[in-house]
């Protein structure tokens, strides 16, 4: 919401598939490979070849779609979406139109601190466009046809965001969850993941919105945001000095953060939209689809619901587990074998999260396995060693070598924590008796000295008391000797 204009805003994601080989040929696809060396003669349209659906292609498409709480479609066909460009060699794109695979679903995503519902009006299958490079030849547009034939699903929402803030939390979450189903990295600075946003203002006091712009090819969570940003302000403009936004196609420079006028916009005859005739119709059964649905994992809202309720999890802890949706799974194999979340969690959150920060990995490169983190929980749970010894020495250990046991690395390094509160007594006395001059000043009110006391203790103790019990007994001593 701008003052008392209301945004509102659709989105047109674009999702490229992480499959072994193209949609309708037989080559792979690898982001930064030798330009025009990732093809064939399918992608390229040579004459008299024919496009062969990729299996894979359909079955992710269906998990996204159950994922989404779509409808899926049973009975589809592909058709041709006529234009020229330079980059797009049959001179159409191989994609849905009347019949898209999935209709009618929505996703709950989280905008601040409150959950939404956007619908999705539509997903379909299609093909990705070659690539054509402006910046190395001073006169010349360079084409790179790898990428042509690249599987892609366009994912359309219905116009219900109402703001930049949710259109970015909405595309995170699209990001999240298709990184979640294993069908795509989502990499926008790859072009894995691309946005187009439709953008339109209702004038205060109005029900209906004006004219619907579109901004294209936003490839950053933080551009999407800019652009909607910048064209709110834009159109609110036009409209209080009595003019009138035009329907057109817009681009955005990201380092003005303005957007630029490309086009007016395309109707949907200018693509002269009919059924491929390569390909007959497809058709899935209500087996396939079970299949599929059986190997949907846990979705992002219904495990947030689970650890909130259930797991007596606090808002934040909730939502560090789906932010990283590794991380949860994690978490879950961990919790499988110990039965404490808020121990395991302790760990997630402190030392391996600043381990994963400062190593620049994702979880599934951390080395030290769910199961070996529980049991290190526990061990800390037991009192069998104290979290700041574990953490701090136990843990980089288990790092350089995760298949050691921690029980074994304990007792061959003598971690154990000693509980035993006249050994701890002892060492305390030992450590007070030779600052007696402090120990004057700490009870005349320099009581920082306790930092002191509790440092030195520590030192002989050798870090394997519990910090709280070694407090505990200097406080009673000193209290002793006034």
């Amino acid at each position: 919401m701008v003052n008392d204009w209301k945004p509102v805003i659709g989105l047109e994601i674009h999702i490229q598939l992480k499959t072994k080989s193209k949609n309708f040929s037989p080559e792979g696809y690898e982001y930064g490979a030798e330009p025009n060396t990732l093809t064939h003669p399918v992608s390229l349209a040579y004459p008299g070849t024919l496009p062969v659906v990729n299996k894979k292609v359909i079955e992710y498409a269906t998990l996204l779609g159950l994922a989404l709480n779509a409808t899926i479609r049973k009975r589809f066909f592909f058709s041709r979406k006529n234009y020229f460009y330079p980059d797009l060699p049959k001179g159409y794109q191989i994609t849905q139109y009347e019949t898209p695979i999935c209709e009618n679903g929505y996703l709950h995503f989280k905008t601040g601190n409150t959950w939404k519902k956007v619908r999705i009006q539509r997903i379909q299958i299609e093909e990705d466009t070659g690539k054509s490079i402006h910046d190395i030849d001073p006169f010349y547009t360079l084409l790179d046809f790898n990428r042509a034939g690249v599987p892609l699903l366009e994912l359309v929402t219905a116009p219900d965001i109402n703001s930049p803030e949710e259109a970015q939390a909405f595309l995170i979450a699209v990001r999240q969850l298709v990184r979640h189903l294993g069908i795509s990295d989502g990499n926008m600075e790859e072009g894995s993941l691309r946005c187009d946003a439709n953008i339109s203002l209702i004038p205060p006091g109005h029900d209906k919105p004006g004219n619907r712009v579109e901004v294209k090819n936003l490839n950053s969570f933080r551009f999407l945001r800019k652009a909607l940003e910048y064209e709110i302000e834009r159109q609110k403009k036009i409209y209080e000095s009595g003019g009138t936004v035009d329907r057109e196609t817009r681009g955005f420079d990201a380092v003005k953060g303005v957007t630029f006028s490309m086009r007016t916009k395309e109707e949907l005859h200018d693509y002269r939209y009919f059924p491929e005739p390569d390909m007959p119709p497809f058709e899935l059964s209500e087996t396939t689809i079970k299949k599929l649905k059986a190997q949907l994992p846990p979705l992002p809202y219904e495990l947030w619901k689970r650890y909130r309720e259930e797991l007596n999890l606090s808002e934040k802890e909730a939502d560090f587990l789906i932010e990283d949706l590794g991380i949860s799974r994690f978490f879950e194999r961990a919790l499988q074998t110990y039965g404490s979340p808020k121990s395991i969690l302790k760990w997630l959150m402190g030392p391996v999260r600043a381990y994963l920060n400062q190593n620049s990995i994702d979880i599934s490169d951390f080395p030290i396995p769910p199961e070996t983190l529980a049991r290190l929980a526990e061990l800390v749970d037991k009192d069998v060693i104290h979290f700041t010894v574990a953490s701090q020495k136990l843990f980089p250990l288990l790092v350089k070598e995760p298949d050691k046991n921690p029980e074994t690395l304990i007792k061959e390094l003598a971690l154990d924590q000693k509980a035993d509160e006249s050994f701890i007594e002892q060492v305390v006395r030992e450590v007070l008796d030779s600052y007696p001059e402090k120990i004057e000043q700490y009870h005349k009110g320099k009581t920082g000295l306790l930092g002191l006391f509790i440092g030195e203790s520590m030192k002989k103790l050798r870090g394997k008391a519990d910090p709280r019990k070694v407090r505990e007994v200097v406080v009673n001593l000193l209290n002793e000797r006034k």
